[in-house]
């Protein structure tokens, strides 16, 4: 192959394969580091973070609503035990997420209940049987994620969500057995190359779709699928170049499809209501096997898979919690702290669960640290002022307000560009068919 066509090549490999690689280096930086408010944990264990999400929290697009219990299950030591306690109809959700990133279970409040349950947790290939009522939630990937929320209203809240979270046990069947883990990347391979490298490791340790390995196997002219030792270690030089030529076109591809990809735009607002329907072909408990929530379009879908890994890692379907957002304000432009705005909801979001505004700063997508500690605005927000109408209206600025209602209802902004989503959890149907409409953020 000529050198362009490495790259090419390279380019499209970065593009399928980065929902693999991000997502599974931060499996690896919750086991041996943890993340903000949630501590390292081994597999297998939860990791319960005790307080709202705040600035520290350095993870992309992380929400200010729920106490999250994460959990990195490796089943290469055999199925695990899972008991969730009866919350007695306070809103949760155990999201299961495979190593590719496809939500294929969910367990709580929407999908099967607030009453306690048992679950085992077993591998693709498992073919025993379970005891009882447990149920079995069969894994794509032998190494997944949980991702849990617990809603919280405020910090006097908190001591009752903390007896759920322990409350919530993960068991191995054989205590004895000790997971693999995640293949380790030859520490020889050149930092440019390390991508690549990943994914030629993680994607033969966790298989893809099916659907998904014709186009995995076409690139093995660049080493990805390639056993034994690395072909990244030592390539000549015009390779080499060819390679992280492909990997910087397929980084720049990523940041256009995430800024300019196919969800709908309406007053500003991208309406990524079906950002995550990339799963096609895995649907265990709560998951919808619904063709409302999968992309049909293969090129499209893979697209759409990155794009949501690198804006909203661990994102639910919208059927779980709908989420919009925006970079821009009523006259097309960018977003910024230099500016003051107002956002009028009116209605304020149908949800059956609630709603909430969260601010994030661009590029990063952390939340933004603020004087008042206020990094969302929901309808548990505390002293929040509602119009005449039943209308809310947020300022949303760097600055503080002067005006006292404006204060009351100020989602604090940074200094430099943001972006704002808007959560709605157990959105009604008008969300999801999308009648329901949310007003442009307009500069004053």
């Amino acid at each position: 192959m000529t050198n362009k066509e490495l790259s090419e090549v390279a380019a499209r490999a970065y593009i399928y394969g980065f929902p693999l690689v991000f997502n599974l280096d931060q499996v690896d930086r919750y086991v041996r580091e943890g993340i903000g408010a949630n501590p390292a944990a081994p597999f297998n264990t939860f990791s319960h973070a005790r307080t709202l999400a705040g600035p520290a929290d350095t993870f992309v697009t992380i929400n200010n609503d729920t106490l999250y219990s994460m959990a990195q299950i490796d089943l290469s030591a055999g199925p695990v035990t899972l008991h969730v306690p009866d919350t007695a109809g306070r809103y949760y959700v155990l999201q299961f997420v495979d190593a590719w990133t496809d939500n294929f279970a969910y367990i709580g409040h929407r999908a099967t209940g607030t009453a306690a349950g048992d679950f085992l947790l077993v591998p693709p290939d498992w073919t025993g049987e379970a005891a009882g009522s447990t149920t079995v939630i069969t894994f794509p990937t032998t190494i997944a994620s949980i991702v849990g929320r617990w809603a919280c209203a405020d910090d006097a809240d908190l001591p009752a969500v903390h007896a759920l979270q322990d409350t919530t046990t993960l068991t191995p069947l054989d205590s004895r057995a000790r997971p693999v883990g995640l293949p380790t990347p030859d520490s020889a391979v050149d930092a440019d190359l390390l991508f690549l490298e990943k994914l030629r490791l993680w994607s033969q340790a966790f298989p893809p779709a099916p659907r998904d390995q014709q186009l995995q196997d076409s690139l093995a002219p660049i080493g990805i699928g390639q056993t034994g030792a690395s072909p990244y270690i030592s390539p000549d030089d015009h390779t080499a170049t060819a390679l992280r030529d492909g990997v910087r076109a397929g980084e720049k591809n990523l940041d256009t499809a995430l800024t300019h990809g196919s969800s709908p735009q309406v007053n500003g607002w991208k309406l990524t209501l079906h950002a995550f329907d990339y799963n096609r072909d895995y649907f265990e408990v709560g998951a919808l096997d619904d063709p409302r929530f999968k992309i049909a379009d293969p090129e499209l879908r893979i697209i759409e898979r990155a794009a949501a890994a690198k804006g909203g890692l661990w994102g639910n379907h919208a059927y779980e919690a709908a989420y919009i957002m925006t970079y821009l304000d009523e006259r097309g432009e960018q977003l910024t702290g230099d500016h003051t705005y107002t956002l009028r909801l009116d209605p304020t979001p149908p949800v059956g669960a609630f709603w909430s505004i969260t601010m994030y700063s661009v590029p990063d997508f952390y939340l933004v640290d603020n004087p008042i500690d206020r990094y969302s605005v929901g309808d548990r927000t505390p002293g929040i002022i509602y119009d005449h109408d039943g209308a809310l209206t947020l300022t949303i600025s760097h600055t503080a307000p002067a005006d006292p209602t404006a204060r009351a209802n100020w989602l604090p902004a940074p200094a430099g560009e943001f972006r704002p989503v808007l959560r709605m959890y157990e959105p009604a149907d008008a969300v999801l068919d999308q009648t329901y409409v949310v007003a442009p953020i307009t500069r004053t």
